[in-house]
């Protein structure tokens, strides 16, 4: 027997979809989809919109919550096409097929839709400029979805990382356990944001539907901002990472962290030196008020620790 209205969730192996289907499954009964799917879960390829489609319709659910992306954020300068397939030629797609038989959609999109202009937060009507292939094609789906019309929420979000999946801190870690020395870009700010944050919200948001997803999202839907409270920069992120991770007990080699200007550090893509959104919208629509990042970041260190590196706080 069905626990309550079927929910599509596409991507559950990401960082992001790991804790949704935590996150989600009081509100309804959910149907898991990956690229690479476990037990019980439904095969999904985001590059072949004609089969996601095909999937919306015969799963038929209430609710679709979009957590799959292409996130490699360098590699999407050499595959711009594989970028814009899975980011935004697919969100469109999924927007349309879920109009057909009258369902909502949560899409996740991100801070790299802005230049990085400025010192200011930005809002979600603000002038968006990306700067790379990544940010351009995240653009993209939320252009697709928005044209598709129906019921939406489009949720940007910044710095994500989490227990489950590659992500910053678990390279931040290694690194640290294995170098003396860490040179961390200083000059770009923004909120981490970890993901078990992001699907908590994501999951109050629509708690507050009381079921109808569509009714929610006609009266309060579009665009927010999702991400944690609070402002640093990669190297101030990078000194809490170490510093926690230590009064956890890791044994971690490094001695010195030294900031470094994004001009010292050259990669394929660039990055937006200005990444902090303001929440305001979803404060004032939704009484939500993510936690500080630093907070986050405690909640999450213990078990990714853990599970990734075998260092548990009761053996310290």
């Amino acid at each position: 027997m069905s626990a309550g209205p079927r929910i599509l969730l596409i991507g559950s192996q990401g960082q992001v979809g790991y804790e949704l289907r935590r996150s989600l499954r009081p509100l309804g009964d959910i149907v898991c989809t990956a690229r690479k799917p476990a037990a019980g879960e439904l095969a999904i390829d985001l590059t072949d919109a004609a089969a996601v489609a095909r999937t919306i319709r015969e799963v038929r659910p209430r609710l679709i919550v979009n957590a799959a992306a292409y996130t490699l954020v360098d590699q999407a300068e050499k595959e711009p096409d594989l970028a814009l397939a899975i980011n935004g030629t697919a969100p469109g797609a999924i927007q349309t097929a879920a109009n057909d038989i009258g369902a909502a959609v949560v899409h996740y999109s991100t801070d790299y839709v802005f230049d990085g202009s400025g010192d200011s937060p930005w809002s979600e009507t603000d002038a968006v400029g990306p700067l790379g292939v990544y940010g351009t094609s995240k653009l993209a789906g939320e252009r697709a979805v928005a044209e598709a019309g129906g019921s939406y929420l489009l949720l940007r979000t910044s710095w994500v990382y989490g227990v489950h999946g590659a992500n910053f801190v678990k390279k931040i870690l290694t690194l640290a356990r294995d170098r003396e020395q860490l040179r961390i870009v200083a000059d770009q700010h923004g909120a981490p944001s970890s993901a078990r944050v992001i699907a908590d919200v994501t999951s109050q948001m629509l708690a507050q539907a009381r079921g109808d997803f569509g009714k929610l999202m006609r009266d309060r839907g579009g665009i927010y901002h999702l991400c944690c409270a609070g402002v640093t920069t990669w190297h101030g992120f990078t000194q809490s990472i170490v510093e926690r991770a230590r009064s956890l007990g890791m044994e971690l080699k490094v001695a010195s962290i030294d900031p470094i200007p994004t001009s010292a550090f050259p990669t394929p893509a660039r990055r937006p030196l200005n990444s902090r959104l303001s929440c305001r919208r979803l404060q004032h629509d939704y009484a939500l008020f993510p936690p500080a990042w630093q907070d986050a970041l405690d909640d999450t260190l213990p078990p990714l620790v853990a599970q990734e590196f075998d260092v548990r706080p009761d053996r310290a």
